[in-house]
């Protein structure tokens, strides 16, 4: 775990968790990116890059992601040995080559123009999106790759149904998980 607050490493070793140092505050701010602190607590936990071969990202606003999510990336991973990590993604509801539009000097623009090239539906290609649920890495590829992005290396897709691809970023994220979990439309194996 990593946090820049004693207060909720305090909390997490007291229900178990490790906390074995904590995040400097330039990597605590709003507008830290996720990668350097990835790198960080990889060089922190293991400095002479020999303990570890490889870091998980567990994105805690992303509740539904299973066990079983978590097994079946690494498994992927490890039967990959050209991979440089694994991402998890799911398949949206609808394809973005068609709908996503960007507003550029007031007029609406596919921000994919090849949508037009496809007449029917069922032709465009299929589109998926990275969820959020969890990120896995060779901690080589960590140590090597500079700057504020994980982004440009070679991923392995572990795909999650769209219902359990929940990311909660705002009220009404939360509300439509508990509506999903409520209704039994997603199921988690720990809750009641």
């Amino acid at each position: 775990m990593s946090t820049d607050s004693a207060e909720i490493a305090d909390a997490a070793r007291a229900l178990g968790a490790e906390v074995p140092f904590l995040r400097p505050a330039w990597l605590a701010t709003d507008e830290a990116a996720m990668w350097p602190v990835i790198r960080h607590a990889l060089a922190e936990v293991d400095a002479e890059g020999t303990r570890f071969s490889a870091a998980l990202l567990l994105d805690p606003t992303s509740p539904a992601r299973l066990p079983s999510d978590v097994a079946g990336a690494a498994a992927l991973l490890e039967s990959r040995a050209d991979a440089d990590g694994v991402v998890a993604v799911s398949q949206p509801d609808f394809n973005p080559i068609w709908t996503a539009v960007v507003e550029r000097n007031g007029w609406l623009e596919q921000l994919h123009p090849e949508g037009a090239d496809f007449a029917r539906r069922q032709d465009v290609p299929r589109v998926l999106r990275i969820t959020a649920s969890l990120y896995l890495w060779r901690a080589g590829y960590v140590r090597a790759r500079e700057g504020d992005s994980w982004l440009g290396g070679r991923y392995l897709a572990w795909e999650v149904p769209e219902r359990r691809a929940i990311h909660i970023d705002t009220a009404e994220d939360l509300e439509l998980a508990e509506v999903l979990l409520r209704e039994g439309l997603v199921h988690l194996p720990w809750l009641p």
